[in-house]
C-alpha cells in the first residue's frame, strides 16, 4: 500500500524522501484547491494510506514547539502511537489560511476542540474519504498557542512550497521591529523540523508504508 503524504513545504518534503520506499509526497504550498486536485490524482493512481505530515500551530496551550500530535483513523493512530509513544493524541483541524495570532488560535480551539492546526489535514482527510482510503495526520508543533506570528513569517512560502526570501526581506525592511519575533519563529521552526525528522524516521522504521489498512 502506497503511503501518500500531504505537506505544505519543500523543506518538509525533503524529510520524507526515502529512496526505495513505497511513498509519494504531494506539496500543497498553501493552495487548498491545488492540493486537493493533486492528492485526488495521486490517490486514483496509487491508492493507499493518506498521511498529512509536517509542522503545525498549537491550539492547546499545553503544547510546546517540537511536540508531536497525531489524529485520524483509529487503526492508523494506534500504529503511530506504538512508534511514537510520547505523541499527543488529539484533534488536528485544517485551515485554508495560517492561524497567525493567539486570538485566532484560541477561537479555533474553543470552536473545534482541536489541539493543533495546519493547512493540509482537512484537504487530505477530504480526499481520503472521497477515495475510500484510510487517513491519519502526524504534525509537529512549530508555534505555540500564545505566539503571534510576525508579518514576515506569513509571506515566506511560495506556491510551490519553497522559501520566498524576497517578500520576507521586504516585510522586514518595512517593519524592522518584528525581527526578534521572526528570529523566535525561525528557532521554533528549526526545533519542529528536527522533531519531525525524528518522528518520521520512527514511523518509517515501524513500517508505516508496508502494511495494508482498511478504509475509514
Amino acid at each position: 500500500m502506497t503511503l501518500i503524504i500531504a505537506c505544505g513545504l519543500k523543506r518538509e518534503a525533503r524529510i520524507f524522501d526515502r529512496p526505495g520506499r513505497d511513498l509519494s509526497v504531494v506539496i500543497g504550498g498553501g493552495n487548498a484547491e491545488a492540493l486537493d486536485r493533486s492528492l485526488d490524482a495521486r490517490a486514483e493512481t496509487f491508492p493507499g494510506l493518506v498521511l498529512s505530515c509536517g509542522i503545525a500551530g498549537a491550539l492547546a496551550p499545553s503544547l510546546q514547539p517540537g511536540d508531536v500530535v497525531i489524529d485520524g483513523n483509529v487503526i492508523v493512530v494506534e500504529r503511530l502511537e506504538k512508534a511514537l509513544p510520547h505523541a499527543h493524541r488529539g484533534g488536528i483541524v485544517g485551515n485554508d489560511a495560517i492561524a497567525a495570532t493567539a486570538t485566532e488560535k484560541r477561537i479555533l480551539h474553543e470552536r473545534t476542540g482541536a489541539i493543533a492546526v495546519d493547512m493540509e489535514s482537512h484537504v487530505a482527510a477530504r480526499v481520503a474519504v472521497r477515495k475510500g482510503l484510510p487517513f491519519a495526520a502526524l504534525r509537529v508543533i512549530s508555534d505555540g498557542a500564545d505566539d503571534d506570528l510576525p508579518p514576515a513569517a506569513l509571506v515566506g512560502m511560495r506556491p510551490d512550497g519553497g522559501m520566498a526570501l524576497g517578500p520576507v526581506l521586504a516585510s522586514l525592511a518595512r517593519n524592522p521591529r518584528q525581527l526578534p519575533a521572526l528570529i523566535r519563529t525561525g528557532r521554533q521552526a528549526d526545533q519542529a523540523f528536527r522533531s519531525l525528522t525524528q518522528a518520521f524516521d520512527a514511523i518509517i522504521g515501524a513500517g508505516i508504508d508496508r502494511f495494508g489498512l482498511p478504509a475509514r
